[in-house]
């Protein structure tokens, strides 16, 4: 759980500037009910580090470790040991993405870490997307303000959560929601998620309006669990309907 706490606080507390000048393989703009595409696709087999340093990415705690590779025309992350990782993309008040109604993920599992279980306070992931809204920075649940973060949502594929179930966290209770979106043994399947997130972020936090995504990112964590574990993700689209 601290490898967890270190990733959320380096990620969303790191004030750090990136210029998004985005390559089209990474952030496509659209007409129609797109927005905006995350796109993995496309890219010849190996190694993924140069290229996701070059869209601007971010590599938190050990997420190097988790073997970032393109392979099968996905990203694929895996790790044989308990690590936790997180590669995050925080957008410059420009590129704030407006006016989001749904996220479409397209992702899976091929081994799922051994023993994650968030019922029982095993907080571990095969794959997460998180999305972070606004700018506003809440309260972690420690004092002082020490680790305050913005709202976020974050949609898991897990196997032994209850599908669409929320979750909330030991800490980040406050602006913090962990929603399973795919449940049981689906080991090299691709997963299409469809994630409301408008109603859903003003249902969570009681809101009348939802702010802009202005922060995403990606992570696995195997901590507390055994046998390594291996994803992949295809694409992230923002729908403004």
């Amino acid at each position: 759980m601290k490898c967890v706490l270190k990733i959320m606080n380096r990620f969303f507390c790191t004030v750090f500037a990136i210029s998004l000048l985005y390559m089209p393989a990474v952030a496509v703009l659209a007409g129609g009910n797109i927005i905006r595409v995350i796109d993995f696709t496309g890219q010849a087999d190996g190694d993924a580090v140069s290229w996701l340093e070059k869209q601007g990415f971010e590599f938190e705690l050990n997420a190097k470790k988790l073997n970032p590779r393109f392979e099968n025309d996905a990203l694929v992350l895996s790790t044989g040991d308990k690590t936790a990782g997180l590669f995050g993309l925080r957008f410059a008040q420009q590129d704030f993405i407006h006016g989001v109604k749904r996220v479409e993920i397209v992702w899976g599992v091929n081994k799922y870490p051994e023993g994650a279980d968030w019922d029982n306070g095993i907080n571990s992931v095969p794959i997460a997307v998180m999305l972070s809204f606004g700018t506003e920075k809440l309260s972690s649940g420690l004092p002082l303000g020490i680790k305050s973060a913005p709202y976020f949502l974050s949609p898991f594929i897990g196997q032994k959560e209850a599908q669409d179930k929320m979750y909330l966290g030991k800490l980040w209770r406050e602006g913090g929601r962990y929603f399973c979106v795919a449940s049981g043994d689906q080991s090299g399947k691709t997963i299409t998620t469809d994630f409301e997130v408008d109603e859903r972020f003003k249902s969570a936090f009681n809101h009348d309006q939802t702010p802009p995504i202005t922060a995403l990112a990606f992570q696995k964590n195997t901590n507390n669990t055994h046998g390594g574990s291996e994803a992949f993700i295809k694409k992230i689209t923002f729908l403004s309907e």
